[in-house]
């Protein structure tokens, strides 16, 4: 097992850089509003699509930044690849996971994400500063990790059986089976795909990274099958992506685009499931 997700309490001593990507879906402005009214002394503020996001892409709601914007965000939020890096969100949410996996993705490899999150680590104590973090800028020279991105042709080669691998669908059972679908234009999935609703790795406000959901998860998906998560755009299937991980399951990779990058494509088939 590898550690990802950790709780206040299970933390170590010493140094960690933190990082806030507290974010809100439906206000976009909320979690640096959030930020700059009080987070954690020290923690730099990743927002999901200013930072974390190329929103200029066409390839789904929120694409995989470039290596040159990621570059710049590990430099200029003072990143070496061998700190300690914590990352916490409101707790239970979806955006902490999203900058794991950018960090996985740049060779960090000392990453942890919070269960409890921000009001976690205000509870235990941790001291709360409304002043923004500059840190002094690095010049970290990423050490990226190709194999964890699938890309949509890759994802066609597992849908289409021309390549080994499991595809699994991060949202809700009634959006994977095509029942309902608030977003994208198309409802349904990808075929060939397996569904495991990443809020079931919830319990209240923080991730629950014990033996239920770990065997959940190896029930989902057998320990040699390669799988690539994907949910709506990328991001609620950052959380299945590090639990996988935390779980320590093997040939993994994430689809950022996702669904919607799926679908831009009209070539691309979906398939429902009403029963």
């Amino acid at each position: 097992m590898t550690d990802v997700f950790k709780s206040v309490d299970d933390l170590s001593e010493g140094y960690y850089k933190l990082i806030d990507a507290r974010f809100t879906l439906g206000d976009p402005e909320a979690g640096r509003q959030a930020y700059e009214e009080g987070h954690i002394a020290g923690a730099v503020y990743w927002d999901l699509e200013k930072d974390m996001s190329d929103m200029a892409s066409e390839n789904g709601r929120h694409p995989m930044p470039s290596r040159e914007h990621l570059t710049e965000l590990y430099r200029r939020s003072g990143l070496s690849l061998d700190d300690r890096i914590l990352i916490y969100d409101g707790g239970g949410e979806p955006f902490a996971a999203r900058a794991y996996f950018l960090l996985r993705y740049g060779g960090f490899t000392q990453a942890l994400i919070l269960k409890e999150g921000f009001g976690g680590l205000r509870m235990a104590g941790y001291p709360v500063d409304a002043e923004p973090c500059r840190p002094q800028i690095s010049n970290v020279t990423p050490d990226w990790q190709e194999h964890l991105l699938a890309s949509r042709e890759d994802v066609k080669k597992i849908s289409e059986g021309h390549e080994e691998g499991v595809l699994l669908d991060a949202r809700a059972a009634e959006r994977f089976r095509g029942e309902y679908e608030p977003l994208d234009p198309v409802a349904g999935h990808i075929p060939g795909a397996r569904n495991y609703d990443w809020t079931r790795l919830k319990k209240g406000k923080y991730f629950d990274s014990g033996e239920i959901v770990e065997q959940e998860l190896r029930e989902a998906v057998a320990n040699d099958e390669p799988v690539t998560v994907y949910c709506g755009s990328g991001v609620t299937a950052a959380p299945l992506y590090a639990m996988l991980d935390h779980i320590g399951k093997k040939n993994l990779r994430l689809y950022v685009g996702s669904y919607s990058d799926w679908v831009s494509d009209p070539d691309n088939p979906v398939e429902k499931d009403r029963e």
